[in-house]
């Protein structure tokens, strides 16, 4: 089932040059329902079983958790700078291929793609997609806000997904129906008004370089609290119901597919940034129901 196959093509095409405010609106309160709601029928109509892999996230998190901490807590290592100007050390590498063994032990036939070492196997039915240091910045300065993000993927959608902070101590899960923290089942907050809101983003420069600028400068500056309490940390803390509105204006597939069913799993809406299907996305805005859409209309003010 598609979710987005009823929205109007009013709607898929927003709005017509002259649109109200109030229109444009409309269609985007209208397009997040179906978006959040339409989504979560079609992936309870079809939902896979996932009982073999719930314990195993759980077994990959806390093995590659006791090989990050250490050397988190020792000297600083060695960093390279890959292709992209991101760093990379061999904590990130060494945690990854540790994953990946263990994936390939358990399931040999399911794919992985990695953000070390790239892909394998992705046409398969099930994909487990691996960021090994989410925060990679903050891992090499000393900062604990760092994460590891696991994912899998049943036939291109994201089922199942972890955020494991193993400095915090904290276990996030989400299956796209529902989320816990360390077993606890959690909820986004139910925040209305953007001016009441915890808005987080990893890198309060990154909106001028990728996306609009002024927008984002205007919606921060409406916002009761803005902090770059960010990468998956930031997620963690809007899925449990401590801040409104996350967002990144560019991200990669490993960055994404582990928060989509986590953020939807605590009832959250999470799109790109112009509010669209964010699986394959390059960039992410993740909020509660009623001021997602608010979000989405601030940053893009030109629709």
């Amino acid at each position: 089932m598609n979710p987005y196959a009823c929205i109007p093509a009013t709607s898929r095409k927003r709005w017509a040059p002259g649109a109200s405010r109030l229109q444009k609106m409309r269609i985007l309160v209208f397009e997040r329902f179906v978006l959040f709601y339409g989504y979560s029928f079609s992936l309870f109509m079809t939902r896979p079983d996932l009982a073999p892999f719930r314990s195993f996230i759980v077994e990959l998190a806390r093995r590659s958790g006791e090989f990050l901490r250490p050397w988190f807590a020792g000297a600083a290592p060695a960093v390279e700078i890959k292709a992209d100007g991101s760093p990379v050390t061999a904590a990130d590498r060494g945690a990854e291929a540790l994953m990946r063994a263990m994936i390939a032990e358990k399931f040999p036939g399911h794919g992985v793609v990695g953000e070390e070492s790239g892909g394998e196997n992705t046409g398969a039915e099930w994909v487990w997609v691996l960021d090994p240091i989410d925060g990679t910045k903050s891992f090499i300065t000393g900062v604990p806000l760092w994460g590891t993000l696991i994912a899998l993927k049943h036939e291109g959608r994201p089922v199942l997904g972890a955020i494991h902070q193993p400095v915090l101590g904290l276990l996030m899960l989400g299956d796209g129906a529902a989320a816990t923290l360390n077993g606890r089942p959690v909820r986004v907050r139910e925040t209305a008004r953007i001016e009441d809101a915890t808005l987080l983003t990893s890198d309060p420069l990154n909106p001028a370089k990728y996306q609009d600028g002024p927008a984002f400068a205007a919606l921060a500056a409406r916002a009761r609290l803005v902090r770059t309490w960010g990468d998956c940390h930031g997620y963690l803390l809007l899925a449990s119901g401590r801040a409104d509105v996350m967002l990144d204006p560019v991200m990669n597939p490993w960055d994404i597919q582990a928060l989509v069913p986590i953020v939807r799993g605590a009832g959250g809406v999470i799109t790109d940034w112009q509010g669209r299907d964010p699986v394959n996305a390059g960039s992410i805005v993740a909020a509660g129901p009623a001021l997602h859409p608010q979000v989405i209309a601030a940053l893009n003010p030109r629709g």
